[in-house]
Order: structure tokens, then C-alpha cells, then sequence
């Protein structure tokens, strides 16, 4: 049944939300551009949440109205509406009530972050190359369905075809928290286009997901970054292999080293090396964090440990699993074609229950 204290907690925030609208209209807060993006991102998190309390506290209000009817009321035909109004409500309360105890748990300010996408072929040689390839060919599909868009920064082709290695920015609405359970090695089996005998090998690719740096996120020391220009290879044009365009940036503190050579402008190609620079150094610090939640939470556990194997994709069975929530379909063809929405859905419904266990313990 409903919990006032639970309405109790969403209304208190009530006094917050409205204090950060007022500051978001405060000229000083609107000049000072890193305090103005904190405050408008807390009060972007905070309005589902006032919403739903508002309309939590408009359905407890019609319910006690509808029992007082009850009570009161003599008229038979009064008297049903309010009982099937109070048993469709008491129907809706259990759900409503969880989501506002979900929502009340702090979602992973990361999640609203745009993302950095790696794919590496790992064992299987030429065959892990080419499912490297079908991997960002899977993602490449289902960013188009949810209306995002790709950036690839680097590259490396594979012999036989797919990627060694490709590198790309993926921009739109909540990214990162919808791809951060892609991170972790994939394995497929299958018969290689190499094998001439018809034999199932078993190849792998690594996947890891970065949320990708806000500029106010981490502040950059010029002085600590060598950069190095090069001819681009691979695709792009007459430029290519003729002009410096592409930029090699390392981080001398950290030893970390970032290149890309995917715009035949060399400024361009600075901007994204530095963003991607920026990203890097800022998970250094997050994958703390991710050690910590990937202890207590199985679907991240790849996050925190992208060595794990959470998914074997099977092409003479049409099967794909997820291991990590033992989650198996049989409609590998349709899922490499972008449709991974559904095993994205169960991580995190998966994810959900073990937040509220743990916010209940």
C-alpha cells in the first residue's frame, strides 16, 4: 500500500528543484558558464522525479477520495464507481511506487554522457578482425535507430577485412547509460570465411565503453601534452599519405597516448585527439568507482573488468547469450543487424532490482 513517507521524500525535494530554477535565471549564474552546466544538469536529474511525485500525489489524493465516497455515499452506482476506482488504483500503486523508489536511488552521473566506443579483434586472427567489424557494423545500425550519431577517430583494418582496432565517438541522448553494458569481450562461433574444411572456431573481440569527458570535467596542462603530426593512412582521399593531417597527442605525466587521423584537416583531428585525451584521463579516475559497483553488481561486472567474456554469439544455432543474466534469442541475423535493444532492456531491469536491493539493505 502507499507509503506517505515515500511521497514525503519526493515533495521535499519540491523546495530544491524550485531554488535551482531560480538560480538558472540568475544573470550571475548564467555568466559563470561551469556553474550554470552543474546546476541545469541537477535540475534536469531532479524532474522526473518531481513529476512523478506530483503524479503520485494526485493519484493517493484520488484514491482517498474515491474511499470517502464509499463511506459515505448511499447511491449503489457511486458507490461502484468509486470500488473499481480504488481497485484500479490499488492495481497501479505497487509499480508507481517502485519507480519513484528507483528514481529516488542516484542514477551514475555518468550515464547522461555522450561515449567513446572501442572494438579490438582479439584471439582468432583474421576472423576476430572481421567480427570486430561486424560488431561496429551492430552498433553503427543501432545508433541510426536511436537517432545518434558516429564519429570514427581511428582506425586500423583488418587482412581479410573488418578492424583490428576502431575508435569512435557516439553522441546523442543518454549513451553512456545505455551502452556501458556492451563493455567486455564478445565471443563468436562460427565458420570462419578462411576455413576451408567447414570447422566452428571460436574468435573474440574486446568492447569498451568510456563516457566520454565534459570540457568543465577535467582541466588540461598544454605543457604536459607532446604533440606529433603524421600522414593519415587508410581511407579519405587524395590527401592521404601527402599532407600532415593526422595528430598523435601523448600525455607525458600519465604515458597515455591518443591519435587520430579521421578528418584531413589537422585542427579537426586536434579538437578530437584532445576530447578523446580528456575522456581517457577521466577514466582512469571512474574505472575506481566501476571496480567498486562491479563488485555488487553482475551486469557491470565487464565495465569494471573488461577482460570478462559476457556474450558468446553462436551462428549455427542462431543463438546469442548474454552470460551475465543468463538471457539467451534465437535471432542472431535480426540482433547483428542493430537490434539489441531487447538484451539491453533485461541488463537493465537486471540492474534496477540490484539497485534497490542494495538501497534497501
Amino acid at each position: 500500500m502507499a507509503e506517505n513517507s515515500l511521497l514525503e521524500k519526493v515533495l521535499g525535494l519540491q523546495e530544491k528543484y524550485d531554488d535551482l530554477q531560480k538560480q538558472l535565471a540568475d544573470p550571475e549564474v548564467i555568466s559563470d558558464m561551469k556553474k550554470y552546466v552543474q546546476l541545469n544538469k541537477e535540475y534536469k536529474e531532479l524532474a522526473p522525479i518531481i513529476q512523478a511525485g506530483q503524479e503520485y500525489k494526485k493519484m493517493m489524493d484520488e484514491y482517498e477520495s474515491a474511499k470517502e465516497i464509499l463511506a459515505v455515499e448511499k447511491d449503489e452506482e457511486l458507490r461502484e464507481m468509486a470500488k473499481d476506482e480504488i481497485a484500479d488504483i490499488e492495481m497501479k500503486i505497487p509499480a508507481v511506487e517502485e519507480n519513484i523508489k528507483l528514481l529516488l536511488i542516484p542514477a551514475d552521473p555518468q550515464d547522461s554522457k555522450n561515449a567513446i566506443l572501442e572494438i579490438r579483434g582479439g584471439t582468432g586472427g583474421d576472423e576476430a578482425a572481421i567480427f570486430a567489424g561486424d560488431l561496429f557494423r551492430m552498433y553503427s545500425k543501432y545508433a541510426e535507430k536511436k537517432g545518434w550519431k558516429i564519429e570514427v577517430t581511428n582506425q586500423s583494418e583488418g587482412a581479410a577485412g573488418g578492424f583490428k582496432e576502431i575508435v569512435c565517438k557516439v553522441s546523442g541522448d543518454h549513451v553512456y547509460g545505455t551502452l556501458k553494458y556492451e563493455s567486455g569481450v564478445h565471443r563468436v562461433q562460427r565458420v570462419p570465411q578462411t576455413e576451408t574444411q567447414g570447422r566452428v572456431h571460436t574468435s573474440a573481440a574486446s568492447v569498451a565503453v568510456l563516457p566520454e569527458a565534459d570540457e568543465f570535467d577535467i582541466e588540461l596542462n598544454m605543457n604536459d601534452i607532446r604533440k606529433d603530426t603524421f600522414c593519415s593512412s587508410g581511407p579519405g582521399g587524395q590527401s592521404v599519405n601527402t599532407t600532415y593531417s593526422a595528430i598523435r597527442l601523448t600525455h607525458i605525466p600519465s604515458g597515455i597516448v591518443v591519435q587520430c587521423q579521421d578528418e584531413k584537416s589537422q585542427l579537426k583531428n586536434f579538437d578530437k585527439a584532445l576530447a578523446e585525451l580528456r575522456t581517457r584521463l577521466y577514466n582512469m579516475e571512474y574505472e575506481k568507482y566501476l571496480n567498486e559497483i562491479s563488485a555488487k553488481r553482475k551486469t557491470m561486472v565487464s565495465t569494471g573488468d573488461r577482460s570478462a567474456k559476457i556474450r558468446t554469439y553462436n551462428y549455427p544455432q542462431s543463438r546469442v547469450t548474454d552470460h551475465r543474466i543468463n538471457y539467451t534469442m534465437y535471432n542472431l541475423p535480426v540482433f547483428m543487424d542493430g537490434e539489441i535493444q531487447e538484451v539491453i532492456d533485461q541488463l537493465q531491469i537486471a540492474e534496477n532490482a540490484e539497485r534497490l536491493k542494495a538501497a534497501a539493505e
